[in-house]
């Protein structure tokens, strides 16, 4: 395993499996729905960020980031979308008081969440630039940043999500649940900010 492909292997897994606003969705998807129903959600962001990452390596994320007009339509569309979910999750309650259509976040939902994410777009471009050297075959070089990505984000996905469910086993009460809840809507909106600061 060469020194670069170990570096780009340490860029992906901290991009993907330090705190932001993915992750607090997992978190909070196995919180309120369990793994099991969390499963779209995962596979959704992992798809999702392995999409991108092919996408950056072919150039879309250049073209996207050099244009002011979409970048701003995509943070303020990704958003509004995070603050909506933050919302849900505040007013999802404790189990034994949630509607039975409550659901957690869907496959596609999940998939259109990390194309919202002008951070997403901003790593991923990181990486292909970077680590432009990992395979002499172009189309292999696409196809490596792809699959780690992918393979990366599901990980954590379910990571966060497991740790949510363990979580949830510690509620006893109706009022814990509306504080976690309630905190994990919170950090979900506070993920947004950085967003508009760069």
């Amino acid at each position: 395993m060469t020194d670069s492909y170990m570096a780009f292997l340490i860029f992906v897994a901290v991009a993907t499996f330090s705190p932001g606003g993915a992750t607090t969705l997992a978190t909070a998807s196995g919180m309120l729905y369990g793994f099991r129903r969390s499963v779209p959600f995962i596979v959704g962001i992992g798809v999702g960020l392995g999409l991108m990452a092919v996408a950056s390596a072919l150039g879309l994320a250049a073209l996207l980031l050099a244009l002011p007009a979409v970048e701003f339509a995509v943070s303020v569309t990704g958003s509004i979308y995070l603050l909506y979910l933050a919302w849900k999750i505040a007013t999802n309650g404790s189990p034994s008081r949630r509607p039975d259509a409550s659901a957690p976040v869907s496959l596609w939902g999940a998939i259109g969440l990390t194309w919202y994410n002008p951070k997403a777009w901003a790593i991923t471009m990181g990486a292909s630039s970077s680590f432009a050297d990992l395979v002499r075959w172009p189309p292999g070089q696409v196809a490596l940043i792809g699959a780690t990505f992918m393979v990366f984000a599901t990980a954590s996905m379910a990571l966060w999500c497991t740790t949510g469910h363990a979580l949830a086993q510690l509620l006893k009460s109706d009022w814990q649940w509306q504080v976690l809840n309630l905190t994990m809507a919170l950090l979900l909106a506070a993920s947004i900010i950085p967003l508009w600061l760069e």
